[in-house]
């Protein structure tokens, strides 16, 4: 058994060190570990009540909102010294606890500003001294309704987020601190506890300034668990008053006062045992031991669990020698083989890490390729009016001041190179794409290396040097390609129609490729749908299905319920300027000679989450013939009338070219988007990863001194010593729960209450009517241990005037027992099991009920007579008076 009391009284500092460990390191263990968090209004007591457990005056003191940052606040018995220490500054020791209120408020203030700001950042203070019992509380903010100072206006809203980050964890025992002189059914720490804990199962009732109640008035029934009963019931402490602070009243002062108060006030002196301060850290210490205890299966799951999530990374700490320099040589090679390795492996997409969220490497790399640089390349294209306009000038300006008879083969290469050599841009930016992509790979890869950090930054230094010089050559190789292009218009190939069959095509059927497609599914996906909603300025999302010739959209993607079709004649696209606080990219579709959208709208505004996906729409867009709106709209409408006034023959000859450009271009386009990305694999991404793999570990040599590379940065080595220290800490832990487990046994939670007593009492009106009659079949709640004896309610009788002219509100008749004069039952304490809830028929009193005698209970050592073990109904003699109405005292029974 002493194995056990040492294994218990070893529970809190345990949990203290947990709390210090996952504090300090960086990775973030989520563990719900046992604590007491204090809750309650503004000054209703709670720093007092700290400060009395600890016998001295440390914490900040004033009027209004005091305490403006969450105090973990561990308490550690020490019969040697006494003394605080601070996690913020660990390793100075604080002796004078004035310090410790002034560091208190300097570190708040270091936080929060000195004008009454509040974070939820908490302070550590560990306090080691022989006058306190293991202890760990968490001090929070009171409950407030006004801003002052620089608050926010939404202070309470925040105060109350800010405690419900603490109180609603399972593991929390709540601490609810509560004046006496205020009516309870109005305690706003009862009220936030009911929120989070509605069966009271980890509530705690404190009630403070109890000789401040009104005269006459006391909280007996409050502490006897009567009035709002919780399931691990009520203390009573008596704090210092400001007089007495002012007056320099030291606590040891204090506790003497306040147990002379509860010994001498006639409302509580039968409850001074389980009142006062003494006794509610000792219940304290009880209760969070025994709360920590029962919570030990699952914080040892949760402790295992983080252990096996540490042990690969611990493992290769434990034989980790930082100044060996066969270590920094292998780990050096080690690094640079797994940057190769997971190069290759972000590029080709066979990594063992996939991303889900996002496209990454290589994936990005291919949506290059085939979405954006053809989107490019379209954006290059002209429209139908542009083209014929340009090709209509060159025919005229070719023949001159003659009259042509036949189509002009120059004014066909003359408009083949210039929109050939408008290729030369989108095939540059495909090139900067890419290495924009390479670049962040790079990165990426050398996050493995970051506990070397000038390891990493001289390979990403290296491999983002290689990736430049590639990056130049390719643009060369990729300019060649449009310049060989330029050079020679080969107008003998295969896929080329010539002359002939450009003069034969009909004009009707010589649309763009887009149109050729019919009803063919260009693509199809989510966009939302802005300013057409109800209201103007609402949005909505719809399932899109785009289409050669038309938009639709319906309302999901089963594409049953369409709500419109959209023709695509005669629209373009144009780009929306989006609001500050917008997170979505915004497109819009218009007709280019003003006409009505959708309905009575200009425009129909679309978007979607990001750009890259806004940019695929739009080349699939393009791909339909819908073009871009360009600055040269007005010149070609102005030329219009031009084209409108072309002889016959011009418009044969502007036909019959416009049929071979567009032929020629389409060979022409193919094969820059079939090369262009060849060339970039080929001289860029397969000869950096080559690279990587083989020339990579020589330049790393050949820069500079090895050992200088390989020093291990100061905050990976503070890390690895914290992830040590939290791994041992954690298999501590375990064998002493393991310990516990075995050589203890749990008590059970106290009995449930009446939810229903947490509701505000019923008026005095309410309280006027008889109580009904018993019930045949009605119980007694089941019997209480010897030390734990429930004490009847008070008598009709009790509210008789006293000698001394106040209300005795606790004056009972003693119970008698064979002419012998014995002390009537005590209540129970607030620590212990509080009574079970009364039923309607039952023979205990409940608050909405008038007063009357219940009956009495024989102490353990006298056998108990039957007829008070049980509870039969025990008809009326026929010659018993009536019994007084509610209010009027009763006539005491003869002996």
């Amino acid at each position: 058994m002493a194995w056990a009391n040492r294994g218990l009284e070893e529970l809190i500092p345990l949990v203290n060190k947990l709390q210090d460990a996952f504090s300090q390191v960086g990775h973030r263990m989520d563990l719900d570990l046992p604590q007491i968090a204090v809750v309650g209004g503004q000054s209703a007591g709670k720093s007092s009540v700290l400060e009395n457990f600890v016998g001295r005056d440390f914490l900040p003191r004033g009027s209004g909102i005091v305490t403006r940052r969450p105090l973990v606040l561990q308490l550690i018995h020490n019969p040697k010294a006494e003394y605080g220490e601070f996690l913020h500054a660990k390793g100075k020791m604080f002796s004078d606890f004035h310090e410790i209120r002034a560091e208190i408020e300097a570190e708040t203030d270091r936080m929060t500003g000195s004008n009454k700001g509040i974070s939820p950042v908490p302070i550590n203070l560990r306090v080691y001294s022989p006058h306190v019992l293991n202890l760990t509380l968490i001090d929070l903010p009171g409950m407030t309704k006004v801003p002052v100072g620089d608050q926010p206006p939404d202070i309470e809203q925040q105060i109350r987020d800010m405690l419900l980050q603490f109180i609603t964890k399972d593991n929390c025992l709540i601490l609810a601190v509560s004046p006496a002189n205020q009516d309870l059914a109005n305690s706003d720490a009862l009220k936030i506890a009911k929120e989070v804990d509605p069966q009271g199962m980890r509530t705690i009732g404190v009630i403070t300034k109890l000789d401040l109640m009104d005269e006459g008035t006391d909280a007996r029934n409050i502490l006897e668990n009567r009035t709002y009963p919780l399931r691990r019931g009520y203390i009573g402490v008596v704090n210092r008053s400001q007089a007495d602070i002012d007056g320099r009243k030291d606590i040891k002062a204090a506790l003497a006062a306040e147990r002379k108060f509860f010994l001498s006030h006639p409302a509580y002196r039968h409850l001074a045992d389980r009142m006062g301060t003494p006794y509610l850290q000792k219940t304290l210490n009880q209760q969070l031991t025994n709360h920590i205890r029962d919570t030990l299966p699952v914080l040892r799951n949760k402790l295992q669990g983080q252990l096996l999530g540490m042990e690969k990374e611990v493992e290769e700490y434990k034989n980790f020698r930082p100044d060996d320099p066969t270590r920094k040589t292998k780990a050096m090679l080690q690094m640079v083989n797994t940057y190769g390795v997971d190069f290759d492996k972000r590029i080709e997409g066979s990594g063992d890490q996939i991303d889900t969220v996002e496209l990454s490497g290589g994936a990005r790399i291919n949506r290059i390729f085939h979405e954006r640089f053809p989107f490019e390349l379209v954006k290059m294209e002209f429209d139908e009016k542009e083209l014929r306009r340009e090709i209509s000038y060159a025919i005229k300006n070719i023949h001159g001041v003659r009259t042509g008879l036949f189509t002009p083969d120059m004014a066909f290469e003359a408009i083949c190179k210039r929109q050939i050599a408008k290729l030369k841009e989108p095939s540059l930016k495909c090139v900067d794409m890419v290495i924009n992509e390479l670049n962040n790979v790079v990165r990426q890869c050398g996050e493995k290396m970051g506990r070397y950090p000038q390891l990493r930054e001289e390979t990403e230094r290296i491999v983002t040097t290689h990736i430049r010089e590639r990056e130049q050559r390719a643009k060369d190789q990729v300019t060649d390609l449009v310049e060989i292009n330029l050079a020679y218009m080969n107008t003998n190939h295969e896929d080329f129609i010539g002359f002939a069959n450009a003069q034969a095509t009909d004009k009707s059927t010589t649309k763009r490729n887009a149109k050729n497609l019919g009803n063919q599914v260009i693509r199809k996906g989510w966009l939302t749908i802005h300013n057409i909603s109800i209201m103007k300025g609402g949005s909505k999302e719809y399932w899109f299905v785009l289409t050669a010739e038309s938009l639709s959209w319906f309302k999901d993607e089963e594409e049953k319920d369409k709500k419109y079709m959209l023709p695509l004649d005669g629209l373009r696209v144009r780009d929306v300027e989006q609001g500050w606080m917008s997170r979505r990219h915004i497109f819009a579709l218009f007709n280019q000679e003003s006409r009505n959208v959708y309905k009575d709208y200009k425009q129909l505004e679309l978007s979607a989450e990001t750009l890259d996906e806004v940019d695929s729409w739009k080349a699939s867009f393009l791909r339909a013939g819908v073009y871009p709106e360009r600055n040269t709209d007005t010149t070609s409408a102005e030329s219009s009338g031009d084209l409108g006034s072309m002889d016959p023959q011009l418009e044969r000859q502007v036909e019959t070219i416009r049929n071979l450009v567009d032929s020629y271009m389409g060979i022409i386009t193919k094969t820059i988007r079939d090369l262009v990305p060849k060339t970039i694999m080929h001289m860029i991404v397969n000869d950096t990863k080559e690279f990587i793999q083989s020339e990579m570990l020589a330049h790393l040599y050949s820069s500079g001194d090895q050992a200088s590379m390989m020093e291990e940065s100061a905050t990976e080595a503070q890390r690895r010593e914290e992830m040590l220290r939290m791994y041992h800490s954690l298999k501590e832990a375990l064998k002493i729960i393991g310990d516990i487990n075995m050589t203890t046994v749990s008590e059970p939670c106290p009995p449930p209450v009446d939810s229903d007593s947490w509701l505000p009492p019923p008026s005095p009106s309410q309280n006027r009517g008889l109580q009904p009659p018993p019930s045949p079949t009605r119980n007694l709640p089941p019997p209480l241990s010897p030390t734990r004896q429930l004490a009847p309610p008070t008598s009709p009788t009790s509210g008789r005037v006293s000698p001394g002219g106040s209300p005795s509100l606790n004056r009972r008749p003693s119970q008698r027992t064979g002419g012998v004069a014995r002390p009537a039952p005590v209540p129970p304490g607030p620590g212990g099991p509080a009574p079970p809830p009364p039923r309607p028929n039952s023979m205990m009193q409940r608050p909405d009920l008038p007063s009357r005698p219940a009956p009495a209970f024989a102490p353990p050592e006298i056998p108990a007579r039957p007829g008070q073990n049980a509870a039969p109904a025990i008809p009326r003699r026929p010659d018993a008076p009536p019994r007084p109405p509610p209010g009027r005292p009763a006539v005491p029974a003869r002996p």
